[in-house]
């Protein structure tokens, strides 16, 4: 199978209008409300079905899901270094004016102190994490000037790529090249602005980048060398733990990545 694009993103709530109206705070328009289709509900083996709340922020879309049957909230005890930590990152032209907005309607810290900007060999860009009301992590970034053409604007502008911890970097750059994306260059962040951003102690983590063919956005893995975690609490397509990307690839199905993270794939996708 072929991953050819990222058309959305999706997480799981327990309360999806309340969490839809924090990320309508950052700018997200909310498009659609309505029953989660069929079909798609029979594939991701939804008993009840559920809820959607289709949202876009520029280029970018998001989808907030409720289900009939919920599973578990988002674990309380899990860091930046856990197998189910996923977040993807929201571009903005100035992250210190966002992050202070994200925190006054409800963004709870991970990182330490605020914003920090990260070294030239970490790509030199200015950046924060938070969780969402549910837990969900977020993180905001602001690349250097002139880095990115493609981001202009003002406010936050839309999702640059969704970072996923792995537990074996060889293990999961082969299953991504498998699915048809090709690695960049990786780097390894570690330092005391890393500490700083993921609230970690002595935190070293690969960050390697994989691109679909048509390559925004995209996806990191991020491979924490320390502190290492081998394993992590499993979890199920309706836990709030369970954020999906869904990809423009082939006939309707899912997937999981060797550390458990899923991917959709529907065809029938349309940016």
């Amino acid at each position: 199978m072929t991953l050819e694009r990222i058309v959305a993103f999706c997480l799981v709530a327990h309360d999806g209008e309340a969490l839809t109206r924090f990320y309508a705070a950052l700018g997200f328009v909310l498009e659609t409300v309505g029953p989660i289709p069929t079909a798609e509900a029979a594939l991701l083996g939804l008993a009840g079905g559920g809820t959607r709340w289709s949202l876009r922020l520029g280029r970018s879309r998001l989808r907030i899901d409720q289900y009939a049957h919920p599973g578990w909230p988002y674990p309380a005890d899990e860091d930046a270094a856990a197998l189910c930590f996923q977040h993807f990152a929201l571009v903005s032209d100035d992250v210190d004016a966002a992050w202070t907005h994200a925190l006054a309607v409800g963004a709870l810290p991970i990182s330490r102190d605020g914003p920090v900007m990260l070294p030239a060999s970490a790509g030199g860009v200015i950046a924060v994490k938070f969780r969402d009301p549910e837990g969900h992590p977020l993180e905001l970034i602001r690349f250097p000037d002139r880095a990115r053409p493609d981001w202009q604007g003002q406010g936050i502008l839309g999702i640059d790529h969704s970072a996923i911890v792995v537990a074996d970097a060889d293990r999961s750059r082969a299953f991504y090249r498998g699915q048809g994306l090709t690695s960049s260059e990786a780097t390894l962040n570690h330092g005391p602005t890393q500490v700083a951003l993921d609230a970690l102690a002595d935190v070293q983590v690969d960050v390697m980048p994989m691109r679909p063919a048509d390559q925004e956005p995209h996806i990191e893995l991020l491979h924490y060398r320390m502190p290492h975690r081998d394993t992590g609490r499993p979890w199920t397509v309706e836990d709030v733990a369970a954020t999906r990307i869904v990809w423009r690839g082939g006939a309707p199905a899912l997937l999981r990545d060797p550390d458990g993270h899923i991917l959709q794939v529907d065809h029938a996708e349309q940016a």
